[in-house]
């Protein structure tokens, strides 16, 4: 069978301190894990059951370290927001996975940026409709480098901050996340069968918001380093 047409190149994404590149799979965004961005955004921080959102993978942007990104201005919107995020890389694949053992599955973890066309969402979301414009556009998931488990563990407390033109704009703990990487892992298993090469972009702290051409978004997580994105 011969294919219509050659296919996209494979998504990847470097692994810090070798030659190797993770190719994605998949990419999970857990929505509101994080009390004080959920009460900002106007809902009720209780421990709900997390829900999740896709991107899709070529929606990556990657930034390596030391240099400065860039983050296209999406189409179709007037208020593009960042959010910054821990990334989870998933490296054994399961379903039904126990809490227990969820840590056994991720390879790696990663800075991440959730870029939101927060009026698109908005609007989908008052007429009961999918998110899919307000978040998974293209260039909408920049990320870094994923960082071995293996080399590093598994952070379950520091610092993740975002900086815009040089003002702090989201700056929390990861252990706040209303549902640890663990448990978000072991969740998701028990709906889609998870397999090497996904990633889970585990949501983002209080202080969202927008920014327009010309900004410069700046942002880290302790212990996993930083990067840095114009919007263009």
């Amino acid at each position: 069978m011969n294919l219509v047409f050659s296919p996209p190149p494979s998504v990847t994404v470097p692994v810090a301190g070798s030659n190797d590149a993770f190719p994605v799979r998949r990419i999970y965004c857990v929505g509101r894990n994080y009390a004080a961005h959920a009460r900002e955004m106007g809902f009720d921080p209780d421990r709900e059951p997390p829900f999740f959102f896709c991107k899709p993978a070529d929606a990556i942007v990657y930034v390596a370290p030391g240099t400065t990104g860039q983050f296209p201005y999406p189409a179709q919107t007037e208020n593009c927001h960042y959010e910054m995020e821990l990334v989870a890389a998933i490296g054994l694949g399961g379903r039904d996975i126990a809490p227990d053992d969820a840590l056994e599955h991720v390879f790696g973890y990663a800075l991440g940026l959730d870029m939101t066309r927060r009026d698109l969402q908005m609007e989908m979301r008052k007429m009961g409709r999918p998110w899919d414009i307000g978040k998974a556009f293209d260039h909408s998931a920049p990320i870094g480098p994923i960082h071995r488990a293996a080399q590093i563990g598994h952070p379950l407390q520091g610092t993740i901050w975002l900086e815009v033109n040089g003002q702090t704009v989201q700056r929390a703990d990861i252990a706040q996340l209303i549902w640890p990487v663990a448990e978000t892992v072991a969740y998701l298993s028990h709906f889609f069968e998870l397999v090497p090469g996904d990633l889970i972009y585990t949501g983002t702290p209080e202080g969202v918001g927008p920014v327009i051409k010309g900004d410069t978004m700046h942002g880290g997580i302790e212990g996993l380093g930083e990067f840095r994105l114009d919007v263009v």
